[in-house]
């Protein structure tokens, strides 16, 4: 059996979306992640080292969105899935980007995606 770790409401600063204005500005998108990891073999040795360490790959979803640039979200939700499971080895994911403001009746809009089989 996987058990999940999560991040919730991780904020990114990105260049993300279709309008020209958009190309030039950096935006907030808001991160959700649940991936499938076996968290009894960390918990066992009480290591960091055979956990998935949640900071780490906080601060590399940080600098990959820092770094990208792309326009759609549910590309930037692809890559950063993609990234997840190269990586740092999760056999599935659940990646949801949302992106506050964009319509403005809305709180938020966005995508989630999942990749991988999650484990029995």
């Amino acid at each position: 059996m996987q058990d999940i770790v999560y991040i919730h409401e991780l904020r990114v600063a990105t260049v993300i979306g279709v309008y020209p204005w958009e190309r030039e500005v950096r935006q907030e998108l808001v991160l959700d992640l649940d991936m499938a990891w076996n968290t009894a073999v960390a918990a066992e040795s009480d290591e960091v080292a055979r956990a998935l360490d949640y900071a780490s790959v906080s601060d590399r979803l940080l600098e990959f969105a820092s770094e990208s640039c792309f326009q759609l979200i549910e590309t930037f939700a692809e890559q950063v899935a993609v990234l997840l499971q190269r990586e740092y080895s999760v056999p599935w994911v659940q990646v949801s980007v949302a992106k506050p403001g964009a319509v403005r009746a809305a709180g938020s809009v966005g995508v989630r995606i999942v990749r991988g089989e999650r484990p029995q």
